[in-house]
């Protein structure tokens, strides 16, 4: 169920094309029969829906919906495809709050174009813009300094700006690339592409330890992925024959010391979802660490859950894995 969940959630270009086609066609027939307008634009209106669905990387798929509510004059509709739209790049509080007190069919698709303006959804796109001469949507240190205050929990906004800090690594900044990885990871750390992504510049830089913890991270989040098996049999195999001692899993320290880091990141990140007052957890029959991941699942912190149950797994504290598991279903 999570593999069909989380293939729905990745782009699929080609079924978002077919379904943009079929909305324009749909769109066009309505303009041109008075008669079945309300039937034509309904499916014109789905079908744009269904585009942006299977692919929400592609701006003529928001573009079309957006020109579907306007022709229906829906206030309303037109806002929510504006909000969906900066969930998905990470509900900037700029953006956000320009979608008060805002007359949509006026000024909606105006606001649509400065979002893309701004923030281009294709990575090639951004990347370019972000290097042109003109710095048409600001500096790679403004970028990071927004990436500090941006929600990624969104699985969208999650794979918009993995894709963009790829485009980063690729230009060599690699130490960068990992620092905004994890912060990535740790607002939503069922990520698994990532981890993966950021398991395999470890392998590439050497560093053993943090490439094995990313790969068990994998195999954690799909228990029939075998990367992190596999990276242990590149491992051995390179051992072999050069009279080297066999390489051995990092000790709990290290991945205690890994995840005690996620966890102040996924602190830090946090971003309560209530208003709602919390009482503290205080019974004498449970731990501390206990009670401390009882107020962290109740106050909906799954993020910081997460990780802080899985440094207790990490430490042999079977009972944890409980918690982990409801911390990773608060998540999806």
């Amino acid at each position: 169920m999570e593999d069909s969940k989380d293939l729905l959630q990745h782009p699929r270009r080609n079924l978002g094309n077919r379904y943009r086609s079929q909305a324009r066609k749909f769109a066009k027939l309505a303009s041109m029969d008075e008669g079945r307008f309300a039937d034509n634009i309904g499916w014109a209106e789905q079908s744009a829906r269904q585009a942006i669905l299977y692919d929400f990387t592609d701006e003529e798929n928001w573009r079309c919906l957006a020109d579907i509510k306007q022709i229906l004059g829906d206030s309303e509709g037109l806002s929510a495809v504006l909000e969906d739209l900066f969930s998905i790049l990470g509900r900037d509080p700029e953006q956000v709050e320009q979608l008060k007190d805002v007359d949509f069919l006026k000024l909606g698709l105006e606001l649509l174009e400065a979002a893309f303006a701004r923030d281009p959804l294709n990575p090639d796109v951004w990347w370019d813009k972000l290097n042109s001469p003109r710095a048409e949507i600001g500096t790679l240190e403004e970028f990071v300094e927004r990436c500090k205050r941006l929600d990624f929990r969104d699985q969208r906004a999650n794979i918009i700006f993995s894709r963009r800090i790829e485009r980063i690594r690729d230009s060599g900044q690699t130490e960068l690339f990992i620092e905004l990885a994890r912060n990535l990871l740790a607002h939503r750390p069922q990520n698994h592409e990532l981890w993966h992504e950021l398991g395999r510049l470890y392998e590439r830089l050497n560093r053993t330890e943090e490439a094995w913890i990313c790969y068990d991270h994998v195999q954690t989040l799909r228990s029939h992925s075998n990367v992190r098996d596999e990276y242990m049999n590149r491992l051995t195999n390179k051992m072999d024959g050069n009279n080297k001692q066999a390489w051995t899993k990092p000790p709990i320290s290290k991945r205690e010391e890994f995840l005690s880091q996620m966890v102040a990141l996924a602190s830090r990140v946090s971003i309560q979802e209530t208003t709602e007052v919390v009482e503290e957890v205080s019974d004498d029959n449970l731990s501390k660490d206990e009670q401390n991941l009882i107020r962290l699942i109740n106050q909906k912190d799954y993020s910081e859950a997460f990780f802080v149950a899985r440094r207790l797994v990490a430490q042999g504290e079977d009972w944890a894995l409980e918690y982990l598991n409801e911390a990773r279903l608060g998540l999806n």
